[in-house]
């Protein structure tokens, strides 16, 4: 006799509107998630829809409370609730309308997450996580934060200046700032586990 595994059915979907800091023009997404799910998803969906390649740590900020994944050979985690344990619905629930999102701690991307809406599931339209819009491509991963991505702008456009070669070929060629591809975030979401 087997007993089978019943996940819980979601209630809310979530729309969130995720904000890079320190960048102009804005680095931006709108995403969609059911309530759910795991932080711990919620940080993979994140990095899809923006493009990052989810290999640096992060942490969520909500509620005056802090969620990652805690490490005891890091000084800074002793705080940190485990994200995996927690849900998309039990930390947002009707009232956080605001959160943050750190990335990459020496580079310091952080976002700002704000709850657009809570909408009832309707089966087969909301009950997944998706991306619904977005403007304007996501900084490459380890190129210094807000101010490296600004000096790596300014190089790639000016074939004159010192840098320019070593980032054209770091890169592997141009870069359309202003580049956002829905339909390629939304792929990525889909193979996530």
């Amino acid at each position: 006799m087997s007993t089978k595994f019943q996940r819980a059915q979601p209630r809310i979907a979530y729309q969130l509107r995720i904000e890079l800091q320190h960048i102009a023009p804005l680095i931006w997404r709108r995403i969609l998630v059911p309530d759910t799910i795991k932080l711990a998803k919620l940080n993979r969906i994140v990095q899809a829809a923006m493009g990052w390649t989810n290999s640096h740590l992060h942490d969520w900020h909500i509620e005056r409370q802090r969620y990652g994944i805690p490490d005891d050979e890091w000084a800074g985690s002793g705080d940190m609730r485990d994200e995996r344990k927690f849900t998309v619905g039990a930390v947002l629930g009707e009232e956080v309308s605001e959160f943050m999102y750190s990335y990459d701690f020496g580079d310091g991307w952080d976002h700002r997450i704000t709850v657009e809406e809570r909408l009832p599931i309707q089966d087969g339209r909301n009950d997944w996580p998706m991306c619904l819009a977005g403007e304007n491509a996501c900084p490459p991963e380890n190129v210094g934060g807000p101010p490296g991505y600004t000096d790596f702008l300014q190089a790639m456009r000016d074939p004159r200046n010192d840098q320019h070669a070593d980032y054209w070929s770091w890169w592997g060629g141009p870069f359309d700032p202003a580049g956002f591809d829905i339909n390629a975030a939304n792929m990525a979401i889909r193979k996530l586990r």
